[in-house]
């Protein structure tokens, strides 16, 4: 029967949810970045700052607070990639004793689940934490490169060179925001797989929280609104 279906330690409303996760995980992530025309997503948005921030700075003399701006990014990936790895070290430490989290899941009466379907649950979480370190490390490093091309771009406004190595350290800064906020995706989605050792009912209300919270923060916030007001051309 269909209410008997299991994979290995995982029953069938496990299978639901872990499912929704994943489909939730890259939906959210999907529409943000290729949200429609005339719905444009706070990320999609910015991407338009960054390229006036860009032609800005052109003109701009002198360029510390550019440097500065550019430095404070790259300090922000540093900071979520670090948090990223010692949480993944702690989700790797608890897969290889889950003796505390069934011992905890007792103490609240949440059900004797196998030791095979904790590890599963707490790898679900570690997968999202390596995959936002990953991102984060590799925003890093475009913010990196970002920052080398517009030392690039040439003090002259007048020089050919100076609009489009400018528009090429956009292109860059762009990417690096765009992997950035990919990896703060991954954050909030490892947070609410965490919500499984709960049980898979409570994944599903995480996972439709967290997804109904980015989607209004991208489409429906008051940041958004703001961005709206005097886009740049």
């Amino acid at each position: 029967m269909m209410t008997s279906l299991h994979i290995g330690p995982l029953g069938l409303l496990d299978l639901v949810a872990a499912a929704l996760l994943l489909g939730a995980w890259l939906w959210i992530g999907w529409i943000t970045e290729n949200p429609p025309a005339h719905r444009p997503s706070v990320g999609k948005l910015m991407e338009g700052y960054r390229r006036a921030w860009m032609r800005e700075f052109v003109t701009r003399k002198p360029r510390i607070f550019d440097s500065a701006m550019i430095d404070g990014l790259r300090q922000s990936t540093t900071f979520f990639a670090s948090t990223a790895l010692v949480a993944v070290g702690g989700g790797l430490a608890l897969i290889g004793k889950p003796e505390q989290v069934t011992a905890l899941a007792s103490d609240f009466a949440l059900g004797d689940a196998p030791r095979l379907l904790w590890q599963v649950r707490i790898l679900t979480a570690v997968l999202f934490g390596a995959n936002a370190f990953l991102k984060f490390v590799w925003s890093h490093r475009l913010f990196s490169y970002a920052a080398i091309a517009m030392a690039a771009v040439p003090n002259d406004e007048s020089d050919p060179l100076a609009y489009p190595r400018a528009e090429q350290a956009a292109r860059l800064n762009v990417n690096a925001a765009k992997s950035f906020n990919r990896g703060l995706r991954a954050v909030y989605f490892a947070l609410c797989a965490l919500a499984w050792l709960l049980g898979p009912l409570a994944l599903i209300a995480a996972v439709l929280f967290t997804t109904g919270m980015l989607w209004r923060r991208e489409f429906a916030s008051s940041a958004r609104r703001a961005l709206l007001e005097n886009p740049p051309q």
